[in-house]
């Protein structure tokens, strides 16, 4: 027998063995039923996951957290993967995660898929989840994993595969006929998804880069109830009478032309005027609380972003380099590094920190032309940006002020619905971030408890040493 912690603290015996799932049915088969996933140890874990020894476990369900829906929403792109390939045979798959507003999956076709084609999709969808198929995982070495994707004639996954580190898990989900490659995690069964939309498609490059192919993106959404559906896209109805660039091209707000360039904004007197009080209030608000405002340049030698790390790990989003005279300069696409500069202009002692150093700076990142879309995706924009610099026993005071400031602003605008994202370092790939695992502890466990005491909906996640994206055209 083995002892878990419960979120409430309480601890519960069960079997060493058991998993995650029999472990929410002992103490309620309601929330058994409407268990997606758990948190095991702060990691999202299938329902299948077994327990070995004492942990902490956390039962997620669509109602109580994005991780729970984001694990309903997993399910739902296989059941649209398997959908499509019953009905288009010879399209390939690539990827199909869940995302914070449903889910999408990337296809392999010759042709996009049509109106016509997304209603038959959709419909066809509906039939698995009436066939409430039984989802299984099962892991296999390296290379069956390579040749079981071969037999199916999925290069896509083949390349995943091949890509994955040398002692990674590799596993599959399979559900009536269907197989998919996919790490999890999934519901017990194709009919705990109830109620399904497909709600757009777009191109997708493979990967996110624009030498690959150009692939075929379903977006789609899933719900519990039909009610929770309706209201969902009673909410993008009213979104795009709220779009950004229709009240921006009503309003004389700001303004594109290809002759200035694609994701290049430019703001007309109306919008002038907004931007100008946006900016005079957050730092009005800013000064109050003791940022120390400062200008710097929208460019910088190329050496200033080897020396800070950021050239490694970030170039590919950069612009190119123009070499004048004997520099190297980049366009800046952080203000990181110049602050840091501006902190070591001069000795300090640990009696004057904490030092904020705040901008409103001007940044350039390179965004494909097909990804640009208002001023929602743009090259080039104005961050609000600080970097503060404290001892050890500051920072929780300091992350609570700078919370406290990130919630007077919401309140000051009408923000309600909102939660946050705590991001955590991927303590297995130290090779981008700085190597002192107490330090990181340290600040981590301090900001953690800051939105835990301040009773906050937060999440947590990590960077992972490899990331699956792919950059999408800008649609309506």
């Amino acid at each position: 027998m083995i002892n878990v912690i419960l979120k409430d603290g309480s601890k519960k015996e069960i079997e060493a063995g058991k998993s995650c799932f029999d472990l929410a049915k002992t103490i309620s088969e309601g929330l058994a039923r409407n268990m997606t996933a758990a948190k095991v140890g702060g990691e999202v874990k299938d329902l299948r996951y077994i327990l070995e020894k004492e942990e902490e476990v956390e039962i997620l369900t669509f109602d109580n957290s994005l991780d729970g829906k984001k694990a309903y929403w997993h399910t739902s792109s296989h059941i649209l993967a398997q959908a499509v390939k019953r009905l288009f045979p010879d399209v390939k798959l690539a990827i199909g995660p869940s995302i914070d507003t449903g889910f999408y999956y990337d296809f392999d076709t010759d042709t996009p898929f049509t109106d016509e084609d997304k209603a038959k999709i959709e419909e066809e969808m509906n039939k698995i989840i009436k066939e409430d198929l039984k989802i299984e995982k099962f892991v296999l070495p390296r290379k069956e994993a390579i040749e079981l994707m071969q037999k199916q004639n999925e290069p896509y996954k083949v390349e995943l595969i091949e890509d994955l580190p040398e002692g990674e898990e590799i596993s599959f989900y399979t559900q009536g006929e269907f197989t998919d490659l996919c790490a999890g995690p999934h519901l017990e069964s194709t009919g705990k998804v109830k109620k399904v939309k497909i709600l757009s498609s777009s191109g997708a490059y493979w990967r996110g880069s624009e030498k690959n192919k150009m692939l075929q993106r379903i977006y789609a959404i899933s719900f519990p109830k039909q009610s929770e559906l309706e209201e969902y896209l009673q909410s993008l109805e009213e979104a795009k009478q709220r779009d950004h660039r229709k009240i921006g091209k009503e309003l004389e707000l700001f303004m594109t032309h290809p002759l200035v360039g694609s994701g290049l904004p430019m703001y007309l007197p109306n919008g002038a005027v907004v931007r100008r009080l946006l900016e005079r209030y957050i730092q009005d608000k800013e000064i109050k609380l003791g940022y120390k405002h400062v200008y710097t340049p929208s460019m910088a030698n190329t050496s200033l972003y080897k020396t800070s790390g950021h050239w490694d790990h970030y170039k590919e989003d950069m612009f190119p380099v123009m070499k004048i005279d004997a520099e190297e300069l980049v366009l800046r696409p952080m203000n990181c590094p110049h602050h840091m500069l501006i902190y070591k202009n001069k000795m300090h002692s640990y009696r004057e920190l904490p030092i904020r150093i705040g901008e409103l700076a001007h940044d350039f990142r390179f965004e494909d032309s097909g990804n640009v879309c208002g001023l929602e995706r743009v090259r080039e924009m104005c961050q609000n940006d600080a970097h503060l610099f404290v001892r050890p026993d500051q920072i929780k005071e300091e992350f609570k002020k700078v919370v406290d400031l990130i919630l007077s602003v919401y309140k000051d605008f009408g923000f309600e619905n909102y939660s946050f994202r705590l991001s955590l370092r991927d303590k297995d790939n130290k090779e981008k971030y700085f190597d002192d695992d107490d330090m990181w502890e340290l600040a981590e466990s301090e900001l953690r408890a800051i939105l835990q005491e301040s009773g906050l909906d937060f999440y947590e996640a990590k960077r992972r040493s490899s990331i699956l994206w792919s950059k999408t055209r800008c649609t309506n």
